[in-house]
């Protein structure tokens, strides 16, 4: 069965995924899909900015950065009592994975982070997968987040090598790839993808899958952005992605990446429920449930729950890999 799992994909390769009759692609990335996937469970996640605003990075698509001009608000860290109390929510709507964001260019060691791992202890122990996006980490921070029980630790890469100057400067490529590796060396599982429509090219897009697929272990989850564009950030005029090439997209990361989590994440607010369903039919199986991504609007609870009824899907329950490994093992003595 894990002869579809590889490693050492070929930009080539890659490409002619990629490139294939789109029918005939969400056609093969579905097969896949229904042998490594349970095709009625979608993984539904809640994303909340614990801090917001105020960053020094000049990330171009990003309004949480200090140097522009949008109508995002700074606020201080929240406090712990107010993040459990918006998990609890979460998991009474549906949630199975609660992620916690903090607008940081990096995590320093101070009592910040030390209230984070308090607030990673309290959702860990609300019987929810934990999860993490706070910049860049070291290697001990990430022990750190890992002791006090976090499960998943995202960071994006973006875009590809080659166009990631276009859209930051403030860190680079490789700084990203050391924090990933980081989380990996802490026993913590990475969660790292990208966003199309910040004006990058097809290759752009191939060489960022490839960068995701050759890792020594895939991701394990790859969460596929559209940018929303956001008044004062440099990427305020960039058009709309269209529907197919998040399509293409899912699909492509579906086939290099048959076992992990693919996310169907920003830009859901302007699909219909059928260009959903057919992102879910190329290969999604996980989603951002609420109505904000951090500060980017998304459909509420009520909205997800009717369209998981209408297409047969139900929330994927929390630790599912580990429960059944612990199965696997207790089996086979």
């Amino acid at each position: 069965m894990n002869n579809d799992i590889r490693n050492n994909w070929s930009i080539a390769e890659i490409k002619s995924i990629y490139n294939t009759p789109l029918l005939e692609l969400i056609f093969s990335a579905a097969q896949l899909h229904k042998k490594y996937n349970d095709t009625a469970e979608v993984q539904v996640c809640t994303l909340l900015s614990i801090k917001t605003g105020g960053c020094s990075e000049d990330c171009a698509y990003c309004p949480q950065a200090a140097r522009y001009t949008t109508d995002v608000n700074v606020q201080a860290l929240m406090k712990k009592e107010e993040v459990l109390e918006y998990a609890q929510k979460a998991k009474d709507a549906g949630s199975t994975r609660f992620c916690m964001g903090a607008a940081w260019r990096e995590v320093r060691d101070n009592k910040d982070f030390d209230r984070v791992l308090d607030m990673v202890k309290g959702v860990n122990k609300m019987g929810m997968e934990v999860c993490c996006t706070l910049g860049m980490l070291t290697e001990e921070q990430a022990h750190k987040l890992a002791n006090a029980g976090l499960h998943a630790y995202n960071h994006n890469l973006d875009t590809s090598k080659e166009h990631y100057s276009e859209i930051i400067t403030t860190r680079t490529y490789d700084d990203r790839l050391q924090t990933l590796d980081n989380v990996r060396k802490a026993g913590v599982t990475v969660c790292c993808g990208g966003i199309i429509g910040l004006g990058e090219t097809h290759d752009d897009r191939i060489t960022m899958l490839h960068t995701l697929c050759t890792m020594e272990k895939h991701p394990e989850s790859v969460p596929i952005n559209a940018l929303v564009p956001v008044k004062g950030t440099p990427l305020e005029h960039n058009t709309k992605v269209d529907i197919w090439d998040m399509v293409r997209m899912i699909a492509t990361a579906r086939i290099l990446m048959p076992a992990t989590m693919v996310r169907l994440s920003a830009g859901r607010t302007d699909m219909s429920v059928a260009e959903q369903a057919l992102c879910f039919m190329a290969g999604a199986n996980s989603i951002f449930a609420g109505d904000k991504l951090l500060t980017t609007p998304n459909p509420s609870f009520d909205d997800d729950n009717a369209m998981f009824q209408l297409l047969g899907l139900e929330p994927r329950k929390a630790f599912k890999e580990e429960k059944q490994y612990l199965r696997e093992v207790v089996e086979a003595q």
